[in-house]
């Protein structure tokens, strides 16, 4: 990254600095035009606006004549980045309000520099040709981008045998377990893929002509992006949540925090949660525990959603707990569960109950507020081998506290496991949940809590939403699909997401705007986000501005505009080392713009 850096510092780069032209500039904005060397103007470059510590950001795209316009910045220095593959990048500190910048950007020449101007899953393709076998395909994508993006810098990195066995134990403690016959291919594989000899020319063929990396249409250049750093290099901003408030609230799974930004102010508050007497790693402490060397979780928040009071409740997931959060007294209350391991994603239902999935044991369970109740509910294995086993999971961690077991063959065994992951309440108070790597979706009836179960025609759905007139739609995780469920008819269509080269992209999640049904997906592998319009089956692919951003939960507020955080782990693989919360308004002009930052 420091490379990329010096390379833009010392790209030939034209930057005039006029006063602006009556009417082109008004006050509050840096504005100006992007073009080539030879005055060609750029298409769809990327202009940042970032200052402050920690950073916030606002970005743009430059449109058909290579004009922008950064708004809504408040008066003072900020430094300007400007970004498009195929270019170098061209940095500059400036001023705002009242300033036009004439940028003039260097074609990339080189074609190992070009090459790591691609998202992660240009290269992941690359590795994915060196597998035939497509049931060892579909296994490394579900189980090796669980957490993180591959394909980025860091994860290119040759290695040795005695460190591809640690990177594969460490992550099949973090439940990313691979079968014995693939774990034996990694290494030839990433050395056959990722060889500079084999990788860049195939990455850079066609370099310099349109079709190489073409711009977003114009429907995705008037979108505005703003981000907020929360966290440092040892954070984990899991998921995120829009308050009604108009607070952003976000869990840094790390380090045992809850954040809170204010995004009119940029302010931003920490709220720790209490440790409740668990060790570090929490009941996974002597199992192997699921941490990164710096992380400091107790209680590992994990999901989070509001009440109707108000309160933010949260799924502690090293700790088997839940927490709910006052926003009022800044106090946590923590409810211990009564059975299961490793609480994950949940939902409010209509009277308030908390639903949520129970990911390392197989449950869903439900939590009534008012009587301080839970309700379990052991969901159909995929087989007697697999039954008998989760139920052995509370004796197994146990006896981990006397035995050294082994995390790989431990992570194998867990990457078969049915793995309960999304959920989301049905107009008709049914419950809908996922699981993961048995590739099926599951109905749970609120009054009886008879369990149906649904084979889903795709691979690995993982975190679902209901529309408005009671449609499920699901994201396709190694499948690179997204598909829409009807309940009344028990019937799925699906759509192959257009991310090049197909195939390479792991939608994490999706959210349904209710009041237009569309549907935003993430772009978990390609540093983007994605909207789908249903009733055209038009597709809409936004460029994201940080290079390595896991997108996990997606969020809207009043005004339409889509929240995410960044959450790669390990987050110093993220450009600049620190994640983000990321706010995109697709249609700026017809939202209020009001206020500085």
């Amino acid at each position: 990254m420091n490379r990329q850096l010096a390379g833009a510092t010392c790209a030939s780069l034209l930057l005039a600095l006029t006063l602006a032209t009556p009417g082109l500039v008004r006050a509050a904005e840096i504005a100006g035009r992007v073009s080539d060397s030879d005055g060609t103007p750029i298409v769809g470059a990327r202009i940042t606006a970032e200052r402050g510590d920690p950073a916030r950001s606002t970005t743009v795209y430059s449109d058909e004549e290579g004009r922008f316009a950064v708004p809504n910045l408040a008066p003072g220095d900020w430094q300007v980045r400007v970004r498009r593959i195929g270019w170098r990048d061209g940095i500059r500190d400036t001023a705002a309000p009242n300033l036009e910048l004439a940028i003039a950007l260097e074609r990339e020449t080189d074609p190992t520099a070009l090459a790591e101007q691609l998202p992660a899953n240009r290269w992941f393709a690359l590795f994915l040709e060196q597998i035939d076998d497509s049931a060892h395909r579909e296994q490394f994508v579900r189980q090796c981008t669980y957490c993180h993006q591959q394909g980025n810098e860091a994860t290119r990195v040759p290695r040795e045998d005695w460190q591809w066995e640690k990177v594969l134990a460490l992550m099949a403690r973090m439940g990313g377990g691979l079968s014995s016959e693939v774990a034996a291919q990694v290494p030839s594989w990433f050395d056959a893929a990722y060889d500079p000899a084999h990788a860049i020319p195939r990455l850079t063929a066609g370099m310099g002509t349109s079709q190489f990396a073409p711009a977003p249409p114009a429907e995705v250049r008037r979108a505005v992006i703003d981000e907020w750093v929360l966290g440092g290099r040892a954070s984990m901003q899991h998921d995120l949540m829009v308050h009604p408030s108009g607070h952003i609230y976000s869990v840094d799974m790390m380090q045992d925090e809850l954040y809170r930004l204010d995004p009119d102010t940029g302010e931003s508050k920490r709220f720790p949660i209490p440790a409740d007497g668990l060790p570090l790693g929490g009941v996974f402490a002597t199992s192997g525990s699921p941490l990164v060397p710096n992380a400091n979780a107790h209680v590992g928040p994990h999901s989070l959603q509001v009440a109707p009071d108000g309160s933010v409740w949260v799924t502690l997931a090293l700790g088997n707990r839940l927490g709910r959060f006052d926003p009022a007294t800044e106090e946590w209350t923590l409810h211990a569960m009564s059975e299961g391991f490793y609480p994950h994603t949940l939902r409010l239902d209509s009277k308030g109950r908390i639903w949520f999935t129970i990911a390392g044991s197989n449950h869903v369970a439900r939590f009534d507020p008012s009587s301080g109740q839970f309700e379990t509910i052991r969901l159909p294995a995929e087989n007697l081998q697999q039954a008998i086993a989760l139920r052995l999971m509370p004796f197994v961690i146990w006896l981990s506290e006397y035995v050294d077991l082994d995390p790989v063959g431990a992570g194998e065994g867990a990457g078969a496991m049915p793995v309960p992951y999304g959920i989301d309440i049905a107009p008709d108070g049914g419950v809908w949940f996922s699981q993961l790597n048995a590739h099926r979706i599951g109905r749970i009836d609120p009054d009886t809590l008879e369990v149906e179960i649904v084979e889903t025609p795709f691979t690995a759905p993982r975190r679902l939403r209901f529309d408005s007139g009671g449609r499920l739609w699901i994201p396709g995780f190694s499948s690179g699909v997204v598909s829409r469920f009807d309940p009344s008819t028990r019937t799925f269509e699906s759509w192959e997401i257009p991310i090049e080269p197909r195939g390479t992209e792991t939608p994490y999640a999706l959210h349904v705007e209710r009041s237009t049904d569309t549907v935003w997906i993430c772009g978990t592998n390609s540093d983007t986000l994605i909207r789908f319009d249903p009733p055209s089956e038009e597709f809409f692919v936004y460029p994201l501005p940080t290079r390595v951003t896991y997108t996990r939960e997606i969020d809207f507020d009043e005004q339409g505009r889509v929240w995410t955080s960044n959450s790669n782990t390990p987050t110093w693989q993220i450009e600049r080392g620190q994640p983000r919360i990321i706010r995109l308004d697709p249609n700026p002009g017809a939202t209020a713009l009001a206020g500085t930052h």
